[in-house]
């Protein structure tokens, strides 16, 4: 499999100093994830990449949605692939947020690709199943972003790396990612790299080894905070928070104090 090209994402983000800041499903601390709401705060909030998840309904369509089923944010038990999106979008979101954002429901890719400003990156992370087993499903992903494709303002990112492979191959402009547990080098054949953050203390020279072969470099870190200074000392290319605003703030005061 062939290495991504050197320096093939400098021009991702023009004039924007990393590391970037990618809001996990939207401005998550603030607002229900995975919602319009969550979006339209990190957008505001100054954040450059805003991740979500994506599930196909039972009648093709792709939600923004995290688990298998909508029973933790709905209180309906079914899995997302069992319901058809006019159903789902009937759903009201459960959350601690209820009193301020009543009305949020579960969004489809299209509402979320309107909703979202053109300059900013969408991260789709593809949960559903069906994208490495299925082509057609990764054709029905590549036309609906093709827009955001050719104008480089969204890459996909799974666990599975077979995932993003098969989106690959149906849209080979389309960047992707690959998420990893285990494995301590960047050897990954995608341009993005989302190690867990055990793997960057295991292999102190992860980042610098990623951007020799052309990759950048996002650490999973669920207690990002504790380890933000030393990722901007590795430099990582981007970050992920369920508060953007916090950590851009953050990271302002860090470099303030070098």
């Amino acid at each position: 499999m062939p290495t991504p090209k050197p320096g093939s994402l400098t021009d991702l983000i023009a004039g924007r100093p990393h590391p970037y800041v990618m809001a996990h499903r939207g401005d998550s601390d603030h607002a229900p994830e995975n919602t319009l709401a969550a979006f339209r705060l990190a957008a505001a909030a100054g954040a450059e990449i805003i991740e979500t998840d994506l599930w196909f309904s039972a009648d093709g369509h792709l939600v923004c949605h995290h688990d298998e089923t909508l029973a933790r944010m709905t209180g309906d038990p079914r899995r997302v692939n069992d319901v058809p999106l006019a159903e789902i979008q009937r759903l009201p979101i459960r959350s601690r947020f209820d009193a301020d954002f009543p009305a949020e429901r579960v969004p489809s890719l299209a509402e979320v690709l309107a909703a979202v400003p053109p300059a900013i990156i969408l991260a789709l992370e593809l949960k559903d199943p069906r994208f490495g087993a299925d082509p057609a499903a990764a054709a029905t992903l590549a036309r609906a972003i093709v827009e955001r494709i050719g104008a480089r303002t969204v890459f996909v990112i799974s666990f599975d790396l077979g995932r993003v492979l098969r989106v690959k191959a149906a849209a080979p402009a389309c960047r992707g990612g690959h998420i990893s547990l285990r494995n301590p080098l960047p050897t990954q054949p995608t341009e993005f790299l989302g190690p867990y953050w055990r793997l960057l203390a295991l292999n102190p020279f992860y980042v610098r080894l990623a951007h020799r072969r052309g990759q950048w470099v996002c650490p999973l870190d669920p207690h990002l905070d504790r380890r933000l200074g030393r990722y901007l000392e590795l430099g990582v290319d981007a970050v992920l928070t369920n508060d953007p605003g916090g950590t851009r703030a953050r990271i302002d005061a860090l470099r303030g104090r070098r």
